[in-house]
């Protein structure tokens, strides 16, 4: 199962999302990862395996800012890997995203985003271009 938290406040993300993902262990998965935003910047940081390796790599590479969103990720379209676990970028490092579940028509929407240009970082359907997506998406 996956779970996702984020937070946006007074205080330092980082520590809030890890407490976030360490409540939601319990769920099973296999990645975990978190996005912050610092000075209009995003600070990915993601892991395979269980949220204490996530925060080792926090430990040596933390991640600033007071807005956050975090995942556990249970792989249900390709395999584990630090490419496939959440959160995702676009192709400009503008746009973070996160989503529970399977998208039933992901070959279908990948079909039409590739004959528009639209390039995949990893093998599941995740779009560098999120931020075009969502720039036509609300016009």
């Amino acid at each position: 199962m996956c779970g996702i938290i984020g937070y946006v406040g007074k205080r330092d993300a980082q520590p809030i999302l890890l407490n976030g993902l360490k409540r939601l262990e319990y769920r099973g998965y296999d990645s975990a990862g978190v996005v912050t935003v610092d000075y209009g910047q995003l600070h990915l940081r993601r892991s395979v395996g269980k949220v204490s390796g996530l925060e080792a790599c926090l430990s040596q590479d933390p991640a600033p800012g007071r807005i956050g969103i975090a995942h556990t990720r249970w792989a249900t379209h390709g395999g584990p890997s630090e490419i496939n676990a959440h959160p995702h970028l676009d192709a400009c490092d503008r746009v973070a995203i996160v989503h529970n579940g399977i998208i039933e028509n992901h070959r279908a929407i990948r079909q039409f985003l590739e004959k528009q240009g639209i390039i995949f970082r990893n093998g599941y359907g995740i779009a560098r271009s999120a931020d075009r997506i969502f720039l036509r998406t609300n016009r």
